[in-house]
C-alpha cells in the first residue's frame, strides 16, 4: 500500500513538474533571468572584462571580415595547385596594398571631392527640390491631396534638419572624445593585418584547437556547432560584401551613363547603405532622387529607370546566385529583426542583428535537440508517434 502511494506520488510528481513541458520551461526562464540578475549585481566585477572586449573587437571584428573573403581563395590553391599559404597570403597582402594604394590615389579624391561638394551644396538642392515639388504641387489636378503632400514634405523637411542639428550637437559635445575614437581607428588599423595573418595561417588548426577544451563526449557536437556557426557567418559576410560591391558597381555605372550629379559618391553610398538588408538601397535611393529632382523631370526618370534596372538585376541574378536562401530566415523575420536591432543598439544592432541572431538560432536548436535526446519530456511524444507509425504499417 505504501509503495503503491509513493509511487502514485512519484507518478503525479513527474507528470506535473519533471516531465512537464510547460513547468521546465518556466523554470529555465527562472534561472535564465536569475543568471542575468546575479551578472547585474557583480557588473563592477565585470566592467575590466567589457572594456578589454570593447578593445580588441575593433580589429578582431575588421580581420574576421577580411578573413572569410581572402580564406576561400587561399584553401583553393592550397588544395587545388599545392601553393603554401604562407605565398598565397603574402601575396594577398601585396595585392591588398596595391588595391589600397589606387583606391587613395584615384577613387578616394573624386568621392571627397563630390561628398564635400555634396554637403556644401545640400542646403540649396534641398531648397531647389522643395521648390520644384511645390510648383508640381500647384497643378490643379492636385488640388485634392495638395494639403496632405505639404504636410508630408514639411514633416520631412523638419525630421532632416532636427536629425542634422542633433548629429551635429552630438558631435560637439563629444569633441573630447575625438582622440580615443583616432586612437582607437589608428589600433585597429595596425593590428588587424597581423591577426588577419596568422587567421588565414592557422585556419586549419583552429577550431581543432577550441574543441580540444570541451569534454570528450560533446567534442564532436561541439565540433560540428563551431564548423555550423563558422559556414553561416563566412556565407553572409561573404555574401553582404559581394552583393554590396556590385550594387555599387551598377550604380557608378548608370549614375555616370545618365550624368547624374554626385554619382560616383552616390554610389559609393549605396554600396555601403547595402549592407543593411531590404531598407539600405531605398535609404541611399533618397538623396539621388533630391537631386534629379533639382536638376530635372527627365533627369528623376532616367534615375528612376537606373534604380529599377539595378533592383532588377540584383534581386533576380547577384542576390538568389550569391546569397540564396543560406541564412534560412524569413523575410518578416528578417525585418522585425531589424527593426528591433535597430531600436536597441542603433546602427551597430542593424550591422550585426542578423548574424548574431543566426549564430543564436544554431546555438538553441543545437541545445534544444540535444535536451529532447536526453529528456524524459518527449519519450512520450515520441512513442506515440513511433505507436501510430506502427499501427499505419500494419494497416498497409
Amino acid at each position: 500500500m505504501d509503495y503503491e502511494k509513493k509511487y502514485k506520488k512519484s507518478t503525479i510528481m513527474q507528470k506535473w513538474f519533471s516531465n512537464n513541458r510547460f513547468s521546465v520551461a518556466l523554470l529555465n526562464i527562472l534561472l535564465f533571468f536569475l543568471v542575468i540578475w546575479m551578472f547585474n549585481k557583480i557588473s563592477f566585477i565585470l566592467n575590466p572584462a567589457k572594456v578589454f572586449v570593447s578593445a580588441i573587437l575593433p580589429p578582431l571584428l575588421l580581420a574576421l571580415i577580411q578573413f572569410y573573403i581572402m580564406n576561400p581563395l587561399v584553401d583553393f590553391l592550397e588544395r587545388k595547385f599545392k601553393v603554401p599559404r604562407i605565398a598565397t597570403i603574402i601575396g594577398l597582402f601585396a595585392l591588398v596594398t596595391v588595391l589600397l594604394i589606387w583606391i587613395v590615389n584615384t577613387l578616394l579624391p573624386i568621392v571627397q571631392g563630390q561628398i564635400d561638394s555634396l554637403i556644401k551644396h545640400w542646403p540649396s538642392i534641398w531648397k531647389d527640390a522643395t521648390m520644384v515639388v511645390q510648383n508640381t504641387l500647384n497643378d490643379p489636378h492636385l488640388n485634392s491631396v495638395r494639403n496632405d503632400l505639404n504636410d508630408a514634405l514639411t514633416r520631412a523637411q523638419n525630421m532632416i534638419f532636427k536629425s542634422g542639428r542633433n548629429t551635429i550637437d552630438t558631435a560637439m559635445n563629444n569633441i573630447s572624445s575625438a582622440i580615443s575614437i583616432v586612437t582607437i581607428i589608428f589600433m585597429t588599423v595596425l593590428t588587424a593585418p597581423f591577426i588577419l595573418f596568422f587567421m588565414l595561417k592557422d585556419a586549419h588548426h583552429l577550431r581543432p584547437y577550441i574543441t580540444q577544451f570541451a569534454p570528450y563526449r560533446w567534442q564532436k557536437s561541439f565540433s560540428q556547432l563551431l564548423y555550423d556557426i563558422n559556414t553561416a557567418l563566412a556565407s553572409y559576410i561573404r555574401g553582404q560584401i559581394t552583393v554590396a560591391f556590385w550594387v555599387g558597381v551598377m550604380f557608378a555605372i548608370g549614375y555616370s551613363m545618365v550624368g547624374l550629379e554626385y554619382g560616383i559618391a552616390l554610389a559609393v553610398l549605396s554600396a555601403f547603405l547595402n549592407l543593411i538588408p531590404y531598407f539600405g538601397t531605398f535609404i541611399a535611393f533618397v538623396p539621388a532622387i533630391v537631386i534629379a529632382i533639382m536638376m530635372s523631370m527627365p533627369m528623376v526618370i532616367k534615375v528612376l529607370i537606373v534604380f529599377v534596372i539595378e533592383q532588377t538585376i540584383e534581386s533576380r541574378i547577384i542576390s538568389p546566385l550569391v546569397m540564396g536562401n543560406k541564412m534560412a530566415m524569413h523575410p518578416v523575420t528578417t525585418i522585425l529583426l531589424l527593426i528591433g536591432s535597430s531600436a536597441v543598439w542603433g546602427l551597430w544592432g542593424v550591422i550585426f542583428g542578423i548574424p548574431i541572431y543566426a549564430i543564436l538560432k544554431i546555438i538553441t536548436m543545437r541545445v534544444y535537440n540535444y535536451y529532447r535526446k536526453v529528456s524524459q519530456v518527449f519519450e512520450e511524444d515520441e512513442s506515440t508517434s513511433l505507436s501510430s507509425f506502427n499501427q499505419q504499417k500494419v494497416k498497409k
